[in-house]
C-alpha cells in the first residue's frame, strides 16, 4: 500500500460560482456579486489551468476532464468529495449534501480513466444513502491513511458516523472519529470537512488540534499520528480560514514527494512551519484566489487520487 500517488484527476470549472446549496454549512465561502459570472468562470478557469501545468511541470500525471454537458454543477471542480480510488481497482461513489453537486457524478468521467489504461473493477455506491438525508463527502470527509489502514473524521452535517463505520468496513480500515470545530459568530460550529483542519503525508500530518474541542478525541488523534510516526504540524484557525490544511502531498518525477497547496495556504504559514515541513517534503504553491474565495475550497479539493491498478 502506498500513501501518495502520482496520478490525479481533476475536472475543469464549469458553471463556476457560489454554490448557494453549500454556502448554508461552508463558512469559507465568500459572495462575490460585484463580478459578473461569465468573469468569475474565465478566472476560475485560468487558476485552474495554471494549477494543472504547475503540476504537470514537475512530473505529476494528471488526467484533465472537461465537462461540457451543460449541467449546473458550480462545484465540479472539487471531484474528490464524490469519488475515491483504491489499489485494489475499487471506486468509492459518496453521498453529497448540495443537490446540485450530485449531477457531478458522471460515469464519462470513469469511461475517461478506463481508457487512459486503468483498471475499475469494483464501484462501492453509497449514493442511496441520500435518500435517508445522509452524506459522507468522499476524501473530503475522510483522510485516508493508505498504509496504516486508518480512517480520520470529523463529523459534521457532510460526514455521518454510521456511513464512516460502513465504509471502513467495507474498505477495512480502522475509524479515527472526532469533531472538529471552528468559530463563526462567536460560536463553534462544525467545520464540514476533515480536509479542510488536516492532511497527512508520508511521514507527517498537519492539523489543527485546537479545533477539536472535546480532549479524549484530540489526544487519540494525536496518539494514533504518533503511533505511526506522523511529525505533527500543528495549525491554527487563522490558518485554517487560509486553506494551511487542505493539502495534498503527491508524487512527480523520478518519485520525489511533493506537498501541494495553494499560494494563500503557503503564505499563511510560519518559517519555523515551513522549515518542518521541508524535512518531510518539497513545497509546491499555486494561486488559487477566486477558486477558494467562490468555491470554498481549495487545492486538496481539487484533486482527486487515482490508485487504480493499470489494465
Amino acid at each position: 500500500m502506498q500513501q501518495t500517488t502520482n496520478t490525479i484527476l481533476m475536472v475543469r470549472p464549469t458553471s463556476f460560482r457560489a454554490n448557494e446549496q453549500t454556502a448554508v454549512n461552508n463558512h469559507y465561502q465568500k459572495e462575490m456579486n460585484d463580478v459578473a459570472q461569465a468573469t468569475l468562470q474565465l478566472k476560475a478557469q485560468e487558476e485552474f489551468d495554471a494549477f494543472v501545468e504547475k503540476l504537470r511541470s514537475i512530473g505529476v500525471h494528471v488526467v484533465v476532464f472537461d465537462a461540457k454537458d451543460g449541467l449546473d454543477t458550480p462545484d465540479s471542480h472539487f471531484p474528490n468529495n464524490w469519488i475515491s480510488f483504491h489499489e485494489n481497482g475499487n471506486v468509492g461513489l459518496y453521498p453529497m449534501f448540495a443537490e446540485n453537486r450530485r449531477s457531478e457524478r458522471r460515469e464519462s468521467v470513469l469511461d475517461q480513466l478506463e481508457s487512459e489504461g486503468f483498471n475499475i473493477k469494483n464501484i462501492i455506491d453509497y449514493t442511496s444513502a441520500e435518500d435517508d438525508n445522509l452524506f459522507l463527502e468522499g476524501t473530503g470527509s475522510l483522510l485516508l491513511d493508505r498504509v496504516n489502514r486508518k480512517a480520520y473524521c470529523t463529523l459534521s452535517e457532510r460526514a455521518n458516523e454510521e456511513l464512516f463505520i460502513e465504509f471502513c468496513e467495507d474498505f477495512e480500515f480502522t475509524p479515527i472519529v472526532f469533531t472538529a470545530n471552528q468559530t463563526v459568530d462567536g460560536n463553534r460550529t462544525p467545520i464540514y470537512h476533515t480536509n479542510v483542519m488536516m492532511c497527512l503525508g508520508e511521514t507527517f500530518a498537519v492539523i489543527c488540534l485546537a479545533s477539536i474541542d472535546d480532549k479524549k478525541e484530540r489526544k487519540n488523534v494525536i496518539k494514533h499520528l504518533k503511533e505511526d510516526g506522523k511529525e505533527i504540524i500543528d495549525i491554527n484557525e487563522k490558518q485554517v480560514n487560509n486553506f494551511a490544511g487542505n493539502m495534498l502531498q503527491v508524487k512527480g518525477k523520478d518519485d520525489k514527494r511533493y506537498l501541494i497547496m495553494s499560494q494563500a495556504a503557503y503564505d499563511t504559514l510560519s518559517p519555523a512551519q515551513i522549515k518542518t515541513l521541508e524535512k518531510h517534503t518539497k513545497i509546491v504553491s499555486s494561486s488559487l484566489n477566486i477558486i477558494e474565495a467562490c468555491g470554498g475550497g481549495s487545492a486538496r479539493c481539487m484533486m482527486a487520487e487515482v490508485f487504480l491498478p493499470r489494465a
